[in-house]
């Protein structure tokens, strides 16, 4: 980018949030539908009698939609005109997300190129919504909020308990600076402030918090747009909320299936449209949608146990997976495969958030329909987990997954040490249900081509003795390698002992050093690596280490340690006192 650019760039974001408003604001005028009702002809026209006119009618608007839901502005609430509270109310008024059901129901038949726009326009809708509040009715949401607020009071009131303790009176306000005795002979270093006068612990304390270490960065390569960015949290409207909720289970009801197949195949023959940015999106909305859809299912469940009606417990109990299986069959896996390899190869770590992120629900998925209470889905649900852990490269690129974690996110973080702990529970109990499961490894076998070529013909002619040196020569040094397959039995013990190196602990002490801002399932999570490598995998020696027990020991008598209220409280500090019994 040029100078130019660095300097217009503001000014070009400003018209276009101002065209944004100007499209979304007119009521009165209804733009939107109106070039809904433009385009309408030109839809109903079958698609191989409509003309190079027609296609172009419908690429324009389509375009325009996407353009409207990418255009954001800084720093803006959901009470703003252009935010995406306001998109997806005016795309409801106004018919938009109608046309686009419409579309995405008829993929393959009636539409065919347009299945990319609408994958950029369905991903800058749906990016960064909360699945679990989406599907929460206004009663439930009301609680969840008093809920938040109330954890939010408790966690300012612990704050303000710890602080109280050596709280500054009126007597003690004055500025003070202290020498502390360093263990070299004639050293010592300043603390100010009469924090640093209560105890010796609050004085070390102290001279830690402020020391700072400028740690040199390096440029990071491929940083990913803003637009581009799918873990950044967005806050919706009551009314939009109850428009996108109501959207997206017609989608999966509808367009879920067509859509999703469409796109698989223009992924895989690598179709011009098809850019590399689609295939991150293609994969945040599969999982997004596999976790709405399990959300859904979840609400339908709990509805029909408070329900005394029978006919819902019968309509519910009737309820396959089928509006989901198009992308639960062997294509999207070997898709999904070659793309997460692909992206840690080139270490594209947001694509590989993207592939950890559809992985993982593909898992729950499965998981949720081997506990089907139709027969069909528990069968197509083994079937499936015998092509997913039949395949060991799948087994290491979990591994590498986790072992490579270094500063690329909390929401990376999260995902693999979400999709460790998902693949390792369901192995370990897939294992256990069937004891001779068998594996594929794959190793790679080296030969000479010197020494084949000598085996294949050992009595060469005398006459052709140079072209035979010059040959041989050639191919002295050349070796090949290549990839042979071979069957084994599977021990999960020797699979588990392969997360017990130091590279996944520190991961997941990475992540459990977000205590105070993690939820319940994610505190669960960390808690059950570390039980593992203690206690089930007898290696509790790699967490003999003073910063990991420093760790502990805030989490649990720390002055910000967890709520002793919280249901993990108790859990952690178990586990704490059983590997501190260890030592």
């Amino acid at each position: 980018m040029t100078v130019n650019h660095h300097r217009h760039i503001p000014y070009i974001q400003l018209a276009q949030t101002s065209y944004k408003r100007a499209l979304l604001e007119g009521h009165s005028n209804s733009i939107l539908r109106t070039g809904v009702r433009i385009a309408l002809p030109s839809i109903a026209v079958p698609m191989r009698e409509r003309s190079s006119r027609d296609e172009g009618i419908k690429k324009l608007l389509l375009y325009l939609f996407r353009n409207v839901s990418i255009i954001t502005a800084a720093g803006e609430s959901k009470e703003s005109p252009t935010s995406r509270s306001a998109t997806i109310e005016a795309f409801h008024h106004q018919d938009v997300l109608a046309l686009i059901l419409t579309i995405c129901s008829n993929m393959g038949e009636d539409f065919d190129t347009q299945d990319t726009v609408i994958l950029e326009l369905l991903f800058h809708l749906l990016k960064g919504v909360n699945i679990e509040k989406l599907f929460m009715n206004e009663a439930q949401l009301q609680k969840n909020g008093s809920n938040e607020l109330g954890a939010l009071l408790a966690k300012e009131k612990n704050m303000h308990r710890s602080y109280l303790k050596h709280a500054p009176s009126r007597h003690n306000r004055f500025g003070t600076m202290i020498w502390v005795k360093r263990d070299e002979p004639g050293k010592v270093s300043t603390v100010s402030g009469q924090g640093g006068l209560a105890d010796t612990q609050r004085t070390l304390r102290q001279m830690d918090q402020s020391k700072k270490w400028n740690k040199p960065r390096q440029g990071k390569r491929g940083v990913e747009k803003p637009i581009d960015r799918f873990d950044i949290p967005v806050t919706l409207s009551p009314n939009a909320t109850t428009h996108l909720r109501s959207f997206v289970e017609e989608f999966l009801d509808s367009s879920f299936n067509p859509l999703f197949n469409h796109l698989r195949r223009a992924i895989e023959r690598e179709a011009d449209r098809v850019l590399e940015v689609h295939k991150q999106q293609y994969f945040y909305l599969v999982s997004w949608f596999l976790e709405a859809e399990r959300v859904r299912r979840r609400k339908k469940q709990e509805a029909q146990k408070k329900s005394k009606d029978k006919k819902i417990s019968e309509t519910f109990e009737a309820d396959s997976f089928a509006l989901i299986a198009g992308v639960l069959n062997q294509e999207t896996f070997l898709l999904l495969n070659r793309f997460m390899q692909n992206a840690i190869d080139m270490k594209e770590w947001q694509e590989v958030h993207a592939g950890t992120r559809a992985f993982t629900q593909i898992l729950m998925i499965v998981q949720e329909m081997a506990e089907s209470s139709l027969e069909e889905d528990q069968e197509i649900a083994e079937n499936i987990q015998n092509r997913i852990f039949y395949e060991e490269t799948t087994h290491d690129r979990i591994i590498a997954i986790l072992r490579g974690y270094k500063d690329q996110g909390f929401g990376y973080l999260d995902s693999c040490t979400e999709l460790s702990h998902v693949f390792l529970r369901m192995l370990e109990r897939y294992s256990r249900e069937n004891v001779d499961l068998q594996v594929r490894s794959k190793r790679r076998a080296r030969r000479k081509k010197k020494a084949e070529a000598a085996q294949s013909n050992p009595n060469a002619d005398a006459e052709n003795g140079d072209d035979d040196d010059d040959a041989a020569s050639e191919m002295e040094d050349v070796i090949e390698a290549q990839q042979t397959s071979k069957e084994r039995k599977f021990d999960f013990n020797r699979f588990a002992a392969k997360f017990m190196t130091q590279s996944c602990v520190d991961t997941f002490i990475k992540f459990t050093r977000f205590y105070n801002d993690l939820t319940k399932e994610q505190l669960k999570r960390a808690h059950r690596f570390f039980y593992r490598v203690a206690f089930k995998q007898e290696l509790s020696v790699m967490l003999f280490r003073v910063d990991y027990f420093a760790l502990f020991y805030r989490m649990i008598k720390g002055p910000d340690s967890l709520d002793r209220t919280s249901p993990m409280f108790g859990e952690w500090d178990e586990l704490i006192k059983q590997l501190t019994k260890r030592m």
